[in-house]
């Protein structure tokens, strides 16, 4: 069985992290499937998703990171060509990657203690982002 909605997020731009473990959650309950793997994909090619321990220090920390490993800048080739100011965007949620997929059973999540989902928002300018969530299973 297959079952699929979407999640819609407002992002406030480069670094806006987000925590959807609830959200996914709830639409595996509402699937009615009892086992499977869940499928989270971000729309779009600036955004990302993924899993971290969501607490401030480490929500800050990422885009943080991110910025030091793929800072903003004009030497781009996506700069060079599009002038929009967002190469380093399009380089960091390439690296975190735009999909997830996660096991559950008996309609709950198989995640670690401290391990929660998360999108982060890896453009410049604030984004309506929508999120799909698919549950696949029995």
């Amino acid at each position: 069985m297959i079952y699929q909605d979407s999640i819609s997020l407002s992002t406030k731009g480069n670094g806006d992290i987000h925590e959807i473990t609830g959200n996914v959650e709830l639409l595996i309950k509402q699937s009615a499937i009892g086992n499977g793997i869940v499928h989270i994909f971000n729309v779009g090619s600036t955004g990302a998703v993924g899993t971290i321990e969501f607490e401030p220090g480490l929500a800050r920390d990422l885009p943080e990171f991110l910025n030091r490993l793929i800072p903003p800048g004009k030497n781009y080739g996506h700069e060079q060509m599009w002038h929009d100011g967002n190469g380093h965007s399009h380089l960091q949620a390439t690296l975190l990657g735009p999909s997830l997929t996660m096991p559950f059973k008996e309609r709950q999540l198989i995640r670690g203690t401290w391990q929660q989902i998360f999108h982060l928002e890896c453009d410049i300018k604030p984004r309506n982002r929508i999120v799909y969530i698919t549950v696949i299973g029995e």
